[in-house]
């Protein structure tokens, strides 16, 4: 039963996948220049970001528990069906000139990217045990092709319905999300099964307090977090320079490529040196894009700064979440996935926020050096872990 629906579920997880983030992408390259256009108050631009990742963090649980409950298959359309209404949402908003409608799409907008957190997990479900890392990567394949269709589809939307800048390319975003519940209505996933061991579950405290739990938070709440910052602003600052929404397009196509190409290997490379050094490796690459960005503002810069900012993203990521597994026992699991991807979404609301504000009282160069820190903490509960190991 679970080995032919595998080949088909994959397959309509990764277009699903892939169709989320044509309007994901969209959304990255208009919201915080819509939000700078529609607020008042300019620090306030990137509240609309920071809403849709609130609306994440928010969602993600009670998406989880919910779909225990109606399965995997229902969740995933309600999911959809929350996209399409807030691309629509949005475009009336923008239409309207109202900053207050467009941050209720944006909020609305955090249910569909919650839901999408889940299709690699729903991919993994339905694979036989021997297949689960292909199930994965089939589904990011998913992202690495909507990252060269998705810029592009933005682009020539954004000006659908003008004179008003932007409202297309969320009409648009809205149709994509119809179109993403045709794939969604056809996958057959048995309901996940309660995973139990003879251990019984710890308390979150006593959990929380390993090492390994620390060092995996940090490193994945610290790549969200960084990576949103800087994102978010990059269409905002590239704007500012003077570059055309195509400039801009490219660079953003080569971001999300950056996220998402790596995972062909990143688990490849945790399983040859280990989780350590490719944390490590993730977060030297942090640096480096901070560099290319403060060298200059020339379309260089800004390319080199967000393919390195993808690539840290997948290494301290992906490594973090390996690393987590190490933290809970199955019993936990459900619990500490749970804690884990809000502390993440808050992380990255976080960086979002603040990206508006600091772009606009301090400049692109501050955005980047407000990565230092927290660089510098992740570092430090890395190695914390890495010693208390070889203890």
């Amino acid at each position: 039963m679970h080995g032919h629906h595998f080949g088909r579920n994959a397959f309509l997880l990764a277009t699903a996948q892939g169709l989320y983030l044509i309007s994901g992408v969209t959304y990255i390259m208009f919201m915080g220049l819509a939000g700078q256009m529609l607020a008042d108050v300019k620090w306030l631009a990137t509240l609309p970001v920071a809403l849709m990742t609130v609306g994440t963090a928010t969602a993600t649980v009670p998406m989880s528990l919910l779909m225990r409950r109606i399965g995997r298959r229902a969740g995933f359309l309600i999911g959809a069906t929350a996209g399409a209404g807030s691309g629509a949402l949005g475009a009336f908003a923008i239409s309207q000139g109202s900053f207050e409608l467009f941050c209720a799409a944006t909020l609305v907008m955090g249910v569909y990217q919650a839901c999408s957190q889940y299709y690699r997990f729903a991919s993994i479900e339905s694979a036989p045990r021997d297949q689960v890392g292909r199930a994965v990567s089939f589904v990011l394949l998913g992202g690495v092709l909507s990252a060269l269709v998705g810029p592009t589809i933005a682009v020539a939307s954004r000006d659908l319905l003008s004179p008003v800048p932007f409202a297309g390319g969320f009409l648009v975003s809205a149709v994509v999300a119809v179109v993403a519940m045709v794939p969604l209505a056809l996958i057959r996933i048995p309901r996940p099964m309660e995973e139990e061991s003879g251990e019984g579950a710890r308390p979150l405290l006593v959990i929380a307090r390993q090492p390994a739990f620390v060092a995996a938070v940090l490193n994945a709440a610290t790549s969200y977090g960084l990576m949103v910052l800087v994102m978010t602003a990059t269409p905002i600052a590239m704007v500012g320079c003077g570059f055309a929404m195509d400039d801009t397009g490219h660079v953003i196509q080569g971001h999300v490529l950056a996220m998402f190409v790596p995972s062909f290997f990143t688990g490849t490379l945790i399983k040859r040196f280990g989780v350590v050094p490719v944390l490590f490796t993730g977060m030297a690459l942090f640096g480096l894009a901070a560099a290319a960005a403060l060298a200059g503002q020339a379309f260089g810069n800004f390319t080199v700064a967000l393919i390195l900012l993808g690539v840290a993203w997948n290494f301290l990521f992906v490594g973090g979440t390996t690393l987590l597994t190490e933290a809970y026992r199955p019993a936990e699991k459900a619990k500490v996935q749970g804690v884990n991807e809000f502390i993440v979404f808050a992380a990255a609301a976080s960086g979002s926020f603040s990206s508006g504000g600091l772009l606009h009282l301090s400049g692109w160069d501050a955005v980047n050096w407000f990565m230092a820190p927290f660089l510098a903490m992740t570092f430090a509960a890395t190695a914390w872990y890495a010693r208390s190991r070889r203890a």
